[in-house]
């Protein structure tokens, strides 16, 4: 009896250190395969920064190893809620970050309600994963299609504007357009919508779309602006080949990744809204973050999603050493509220529809860029709290 005691205790103490020790197992999943491949590579590349960065360097958290485990959803909304179901089933991970689409995203969204684990939206924006088809195990860093429309809004106040749209004709271009239209409204802007624009995701001959947009605005009194929305390949250069000064038309692209943005070099005092640009925010994150990245791409800054990959690393981290667990409902009641650290600065986690509220950056194309990477000049930040982003869940 003794002995057998002594053996059980044994069995005990063996398994408390080696209970301790499981690793972390967190799933990032992408678009990796397909034509947003760019921004995939990009968010994988800020996450395991942000998670260096977070832990120190120790790649833990309250003594547990991380694991990160790569699924590719290839832009398919199947294939994401398949990868999403393997990494909460199979996998046993503790929470999951993704994706690029979405499409792909909104797919997902019922995988995490279903198995009661966390979701961390990156860097998927339409609205309706904060809105309507929102549920609570879903966090969002990525920026939304509102903020995105509030941002670019807020450097259209001027009185008598006319604006013609142009977005692909999917959840990402219908969302940033409706929620463009939402915005002028919502910061008072004067501006008229005169024409709506949608396009196929591979469009690459905008001679048609593009004299309809010139048709709808030629003859508007006052400014006439054709505002962008559109994920991969721009069509602005396009658009500008078709000359729209003849008939005084500007253009609003928006941000985008630099590979893009440096097409726009011939186009001084361009002006937009954006997420993120390596040289605005001035932080210690932010410097760290451009530093490093530096040193590992041959001098190449961090892009668009560099960024929101590491807040939404920063962001698991922080949540996992405040609730001190990865309990799901404790993961929530940590989350909700929350704020910390990023590039850009303070995020913060809004408790009603888990929406990361952060700063925006309105910017001018440089007179004479002297690169291809360092393109902008910052005209201002854009609070966050001058966004008056709405509440669009039915919680």
């Amino acid at each position: 009896m003794l002995r057998r005691s002594i053996i059980a205790l044994a069995g005990v103490l063996l398994a408390g250190p080696v209970a301790a020790q499981q690793p972390l197992k967190i799933a990032l999943i992408y678009g990796k395969t397909g034509p947003l491949e760019a921004y995939a590579r990009q968010t994988e590349a800020g996450f395991m920064l942000g998670l260096e960065y977070a832990t120190q360097g120790k790649m833990e958290v309250n003594g547990r190893k991380i694991q990160v485990i790569l699924k590719d959803d290839q832009l398919k909304p199947d294939m994401g809620k398949a990868a999403l179901e393997q990494a909460y089933a199979d996998d046993k991970v503790d929470l999951a970050v993704g994706t690029t689409s979405s499409a792909v995203a909104l797919a997902m969204l019922p995988i995490a309600e279903e198995f009661k684990k966390v979701l961390i939206v990156e860097p998927a924006v339409a609205d309706q994963i904060t809105g309507e088809k929102w549920n609570r195990y879903i966090f969002r860093t990525a920026r939304s299609s509102m903020q995105d429309a509030l941002a670019a809004a807020a450097t259209l106040k001027d009185e008598n504007i006319n604006i013609a749209t142009l977005a692909q004709d999917y959840a990402f271009g219908k969302d940033g357009i409706a929620s463009f239209k939402e915005a002028l409204a919502t910061v008072g802007s004067k501006a008229k919508i005169v024409h709506e624009e949608y396009a196929p995701q591979n469009t690459t001959d905008f001679t048609a779309a593009g004299q309809r947009l010139f048709d709808a605005l030629k003859d508007k009194p006052g400014r006439r602006i054709i505002a962008a929305v559109w994920a991969g390949a721009h069509p602005l250069p396009k658009l500008m080949d078709l000359k729209p000064e003849r008939y005084k038309i500007e253009i609003a692209p928006g941000g985008n990744i630099l590979p893009v943005m440096a097409g726009w070099k011939q186009f001084p005092g361009l002006e937009g809204a954006i997420y993120y640009y390596w040289g605005f925010p001035k932080n210690p994150v932010n410097d760290w973050l451009v530093t490093e990245y530096k040193k590992k791409n041959n001098g190449a800054p961090p892009d668009f999603f560099v960024a929101g990959g590491m807040a939404a690393a920063m962001a698991a981290v922080e949540a996992v050493k405040k609730a001190g667990s990865t309990d799901t409902e404790k993961l929530i009641a940590a989350m909700e509220g929350m704020t910390f650290d990023t590039p850009k600065g303070k995020m913060t986690f809004r408790k009603e529809d888990h929406q990361a509220l952060q700063v925006m950056y309105q910017w001018r194309m440089k007179a004479n860029p002297p690169d291809s990477v360092d393109l902008l000049d910052l005209v201002r930040e854009i609070p966050a709290d001058e966004m008056k982003l709405p509440i669009k869940n039915k919680r």
